[in-house]
């Protein structure tokens, strides 16, 4: 005689929201278009989206005598940049970075918002490289510093975490963890070493274009350290799997 067990429900082995994966989509939808280009155009598309801070810089363009283009011109790429990248290396280390830190701040503030604190960690990340590299002609490319801030929220955000075998719906109730934990500082300090190390021994993937921005991600990573209270403040209450 046989007796019937109940079985937990299978879990899929890839579980990440839809709006993380129409994200990477994006990213390499993009990368897939430079690279389909002649090179004269993909070049001519680095000038006009990458974050290049020259173009902000009116003692440089006043020099040099370069056509700063509209307001609306030297705006677009503090968001156009995060679209381009280096090569397949450069795209295939972003989009994994996405995918291990996207879905748990996806899964707690729902599509919508998820979306635009990318964004702002991106912005955030170019105004901070800007501060930093004032007139510099190094064009900044990447999706990395928006990702840094996806990183930062998805560390406080631990805690929110449903295990695989839980019921379903998120955690609404669960706390994230305080700015000033033991754990966030330190793994903020150890994020920073890494990166100011970077940036001091010019590690990066080869390129003029390569580089690692190391003070984007830094810019990026606190972005998403300070904004992620606020934006957990102000998440639906109840959300389901986000589109």
């Amino acid at each position: 005689m046989a007796f019937l067990t109940p079985h937990a429900p299978r879990q899929p082995i890839f579980r990440a929201p839809a709006v993380v994966l129409l994200l990477i989509g994006g990213l390499v939808a993009a990368h897939v278009a430079r690279t389909l280009v002649s090179p004269a155009l993909s070049l001519d598309w680095i000038n006009r989206f990458a974050f290049i801070p020259a173009r902000y810089s009116a003692d440089f363009l006043s020099q040099h005598g370069p056509d700063p283009g509209s307001l609306f011109e030297r705006g677009l790429p503090f968001l156009s940049y995060m679209a381009i990248h280096n090569d397949y290396t450069h795209l295939a280390i972003n989009c994994l970075w996405l995918l291990a830190f996207g879905p748990i701040v996806a899964r707690r503030y729902g599509a919508a918002l998820f979306l635009l604190f990318f964004v702002l960690c991106g912005v955030a990340g170019a105004a901070t490289h800007l501060a930093f590299n004032w007139g510099s002609l190094e064009p900044v490319i990447g999706a990395s510093a928006a990702i840094s801030g996806l990183m930062a929220a998805g560390i406080r955000l631990l805690p929110t975490e449903r295990p695989p075998w839980a019921s379903a719906g998120p955690p609404a109730e669960a706390a994230m963890l305080p700015l000033w934990s033991r754990q966030i500082l330190l793994f903020s300090l150890v994020w920073a070493a890494l990166n100011i190390v970077a940036g001091i021994t010019g590690l990066g993937m080869g390129g003029e274009v390569g580089l690692i921005a190391w003070q984007a991600h830094l810019g990026g990573f606190a972005a998403g350290l300070i904004l992620s209270g606020p934006f957990d403040r102000i998440r639906p209450q109840t959300i389901g799997e986000p589109l």
